[in-house]
């Protein structure tokens, strides 16, 4: 597995290859000859176009096949962006670049610099020299957001027009990459466009139209809420997808579980809906004829009940297969609640340091940057250990994301929900309550990442 650096490369294998980049970003792609120009709308792979001959995209991932690309196609160059149209990409953490083979094998990883003002991030190119496909790490930053960069790469891009006027593109170009878009566009002898991908789960959500809830399920939950003060949830459907999928596995083995026979855990099932998540919750129950026996059990005891009431979650889906039952509750990840989880748990540990009497520990960028990377690594490849499946070590991280520190420790852990309850939890284990009060210790990054088996994972990147 190669570790790469702006400017890196490294040859990949015959056959596809997968590109996967988790977190709160659209993953697009542009498939050029050598001379970096696309010849028309085919060439272009974005959230309204997800699937062109030998690229396609699934969620937070883009496998290619170059045997399938159009011929003459030599290069295909990956672009990231926000997936919230509002959030700027300084902001959200530094996206990772994950590449496998068929098998799952990891071939090369990339998390570049953070970016700036820039909108977008060519993150890597994948270029035919010499009949061999090789990928080269970029991160370079890019000002006049995705269909200012379409339009350099050599697409036509329509923009966005009044409701009940015409947009009018060029004949085999791409509709506008805009989250904007009011619905479906026709240009005059342009491709079809499409509707541009809205996100529900973006903003808070106001009452529900009672088509959108035909079981009747937030009628039942939401004044249950408002009782204990807490915000309405809305239905969504990639909760809700992930919720009919989970409920399924249950069925198929005849048990109550969070991981079901095919070894894919409920919160595996959210981020795979395309659901990325700061806060996350689930039922898991077996037996409730109706949504409303449902609910009532849920009320009917205190931890299901505090689920259900918690204030923290604005989203929810839920589904039944035979006798078992899934509901998930949650809210979005953005860049500005990310900032605030990771800055409590910056507050609770200096806390914990004052009663210590020692000095706060200050935030430090490139130690943040890499106790993130790593959350999102061990979320995306499901595992839970100081050391990665390539071997790399806490300091190892640390001095690739750019840390000068000599000293380094860490503190990792998974499965809590909240910024309290992990801090609570690493200060009642002598060996991380250590590393909170090792007086040495000056600067601290904090990471969080949702998903992966265990629902959530954690990062302390304590340095001096």
């Amino acid at each position: 597995m190669s570790e790469l650096v702006p400017g890196g490369n490294t040859a990949l294998p015959s056959g596809a290859w997968t590109f996967r980049v988790p977190g709160p970003f659209d993953v697009s792609a542009l498939i050029t000859d050598d001379g970096g120009k696309v010849r028309g709308d085919a060439d272009f792979v974005f959230f309204n176009q997800p699937a062109v001959p030998g690229a396609r995209l699934h969620g937070d991932a883009l496998t290619l096949d170059p045997a399938a690309l159009r011929r003459g196609a030599t290069r295909v160059t990956l672009v990231v962006s926000p997936a919230d149209p509002g959030a700027a990409l300084a902001r959200l953490p530094s996206p990772t670049l994950q590449v496998t083979d068929p098998r799952g094998r990891v071939l090369a990883r990339f998390t570049p610099a953070p970016v700036r003002e820039e909108t977008v991030l060519l993150l890597a190119e994948v270029y035919r020299r010499a009949g061999a496909w090789k990928v080269r790490a970029l991160g370079q930053g890019y000002a006049d957001g995705l269909a200012g960069l379409a339009r350099d790469f050599g697409v036509d891009v329509e923009e966005e027009t009044p409701a009940g006027t015409t947009a009018v593109g060029a004949p085999g170009h791409a509709a506008a990459p805009s989250r904007g878009a009011h619905g479906p566009r026709q240009g005059a002898g342009a491709a079809p466009g499409r509707p541009a991908r809205h996100h529900p789960s973006l903003g808070h959500p106001s009452a529900s139209p009672a088509s959108s809830d035909p079981d009747g399920f937030l009628a039942l939950v939401n004044p249950a809420r408002a009782r204990a003060g807490s915000p309405p949830v809305a239905l969504d459907p990639r909760l809700t997808s992930a919720a009919h999928a989970h409920a399924a596995a249950m069925a198929a083995a005849g048990q109550l579980g969070v991981e079901g026979r095919d070894g894919v855990s409920v919160f595996q099932r959210i981020t795979a809906a395309g659901f990325t998540y700061l806060a996350v919750g689930e039922h898991l129950v077996s037996g409730p004829r109706t949504h409303a026996e449902f609910v009532e059990y849920c009320l009917g005891a205190e931890q299901p009940r505090r689920t259900l009431q918690d204030p923290a979650f604005t989203h929810a889906g839920v589904a039944r297969a035979g006798a078992y039952w899934t509901a998930l509750w949650a809210s979005p990840l953005t860049a500005a609640g990310l900032d605030r989880a990771e800055a409590e748990v910056l507050e609770l540990t200096n806390r914990e340091r004052a009663k210590a009497r020692l000095r706060p520990l200050a935030p430090d960028g490139p130690l943040a940057r890499a106790a993130r990377a790593y959350c999102v690594d061990m979320a995306a490849r499901a595992f839970y250990s100081h050391t990665s499946p390539e071997g790399t070590q806490p300091w190892d991280r640390a001095a690739a994301a750019g840390s000068a520190k000599r000293s380094i420790g860490e503190n990792i852990a998974c499965g809590q929900r909240s910024p309290a309850e992990v801090v609570e939890g690493w200060m009642n284990s002598p060996g991380h309550r250590a590393n909170i009060l090792k007086a040495d210790f000056t600067h601290l990054g904090v990471g969080f990442a949702g998903g992966g088996p265990s629902g959530t994972y954690w990062t302390q990147l304590f340095g001096a």
